[in-house]
């Protein structure tokens, strides 16, 4: 085991498990207030412990307790998305004259990067960070020419950092040697009660949006329509609750986030519990939100905080690019090109008040 440690800000690197293909390892950033713990597995965030507003911790966000979970992890619990997040349809796009076929891992669709996506690769540490004012790990990867159906050799680097404000913070950067479609995400899903409540539907959310993708069958149309007058808008902070119907139940729905310039972080959305006064603030350069409330999840899942996950029992957002982005040239550009950097940042920044 490794340490670092500036003042309150600590980062500590252990072995969790021997693998045939590499070495599992759990990240743990900490400063004063909260801790991160982060795989190079998946890159997957496990834990996330803040306090509530009478200082009490908790782990907020979904997960497993075992490596062996992970490595199915059909729900993508806290993992990178890639090479594309979210869906592509008939899981195929067109580049020049060439049509690529991706895998079909969701129905006829292609879904947050295929059977074996980002999600269970094995990344490689190049360096545990301690700076003046944050700690952090660096993940790369490799993703070879034709894994999934994608052309080119893409190599990637995650950045995961925490810092004394309470912010952490995904940098993501890659290169490609041929043309390629690249959309990288983390899939965390959150119950700011730590899941002493099952369900979020009493959390307030508040989304940056005035518009949302129309979607049919969870691709989108090409179209935009407006929130206001419709149940996706959360312009000003409201409950989440599940105005759904028996057909459409819960939310899975892309947001156009205001004021979208590439490469400018704004706010996405902030989410609040009202019984912990726990908060989570979402800040990203990307185009879209993600706003997925485990619609599917139905009790048989246990998690690492010793319940149960049911329907509806914690919500991902996720600030990426649009689903089905390489299909819709009117969409914000989804192709990466060789001489070029993909870059994107997230930062979730946790308090209570």
């Amino acid at each position: 085991m490794s340490e670092i440690k500036k003042d309150d800000l600590t980062v500590s690197c252990a072995i969790q498990e021997y693998q045939s293909d590499g070495i599992v390892y759990l990240v743990t950033l900490k400063n004063n207030n909260i801790s991160v713990s982060v795989s190079n597995y998946g890159c997957i965030i496990t834990a996330i412990n803040t306090p509530s507003r009478n200082g009490v911790l908790k782990n907020i966000v979904a997960g497993y307790s075992s490596l062996k979970e992970y490595q199915q992890n059909e729900h993508y619990f806290g993992c990178l998305l890639g090479r594309y997040a979210n869906r592509i349809a008939g899981a195929k796009f067109k580049l020049g004259k060439e049509v690529y076929q991706l895998s079909q891992n969701d129905g006829s669709n292609h879904l947050h990067g295929g059977f074996v996506g980002f999600n269970k690769k094995i990344f490689g540490i190049t360096s545990l960070i301690q700076e003046e004012e944050e700690v952090g790990v660096i993940f790369e990867c490799l993703s070879e020419n034709g894994e999934e159906g994608y052309p080119g050799n893409l190599s990637v680097k995650v950045k995961y950092s925490l810092n004394e404000n309470n912010q952490l913070m995904m940098n993501y950067e890659a290169v490609a040697d041929r043309p390629t479609p690249v959309n990288l995400a983390n899939h965390s899903y959150f119950n700011l009660t730590g899941f002493e409540i099952p369900d979020i539907l009493s959390h307030t959310l508040q989304i940056n949006a005035q518009n949302y993708t129309e979607m049919e069958d969870d691709i989108p149309t090409g179209k935009s329509l407006p929130v206001v007058g419709t149940r996706y808008d959360f312009l000003t902070p409201g409950e989440i609750r599940n105005p759904g119907t028996d057909a459409v139940q819960g939310y899975n729905q892309n947001f156009i986030i205001d004021d979208y310039v590439q490469g400018e972080i704004r706010a996405a959305a902030k989410l609040r519990d009202q019984e912990s006064g726990r908060y989570v603030s979402v800040y990203t350069d990307q185009p879209g939100l993600q706003l997925y409330t485990a619609n599917i999840w139905d009790g048989t899942i246990l998690g690492s905080q010793g319940k149960y996950y049911s329907q509806f029992g914690a919500v991902a957002l996720e600030a990426q690019n649009f689903p089905d982005g390489p299909n819709h040239p009117n969409f914000p550009k989804a192709i990466l090109y060789p001489g070029d950097t993909y870059r994107a940042t997230t930062i979730y920044e946790f308090g209570n008040e």
